[in-house]
């Protein structure tokens, strides 16, 4: 039987977790937004590189290219301090990705209200005077 949950999966997990912790701690640069989040990572079989997704929460206009510019800056001191506490021969190279798929998100939840809410006819003033019979079903009898 295969391994269900593969050794990549789990070093993924490792660094997503012990990264998170990394930038808000040990990252002191200013362009780095206080906001950032490793939404997830995914390792190569060999564990070779690491692509790392990040999203900003409620970033402002040109936050984003600048804690991007930090991050991969900073890849080379995050992949330092990631070694001592990675129980593997070698560390992944980290490639930092922005993920946009919560905004995106937002966007079609808001274009799906929008659409609900002005999705009105007059059919849905009529009131429905038939009553169902003994099988279930609606109409004459």
């Amino acid at each position: 039987m295969p391994n269900d949950f593969p050794r990549s999966h789990r070093v993924a997990d490792f660094i997503q977790r012990e990264l998170s912790e990394l930038i808000r701690t040990e990252i002191k640069d200013p362009r780095v937004s206080a906001m950032v989040t490793v939404s997830s990572v995914e390792v190569s079989r060999d564990l070779g590189t690491a692509k790392i997704h990040y999203t900003i929460m409620g970033a402002e206009p040109g936050e984003r290219e600048e804690t991007e510019k930090a991050l991969k800056n900073a890849a080379g001191f995050l992949r330092r301090k990631l070694a001592p506490r990675l129980n593997t021969r070698s560390v992944p190279q980290l490639r930092f990705y922005y993920d946009d798929s919560i905004e995106r998100g937002a966007q079609m939840s808001a274009l799906i209200d929008d659409a609900v809410a002005s999705n009105t006819t007059s059919d849905d003033n009529a009131v429905d005077d038939s009553t169902p019979d003994d099988e279930g079903l609606n109409g004459p009898t």
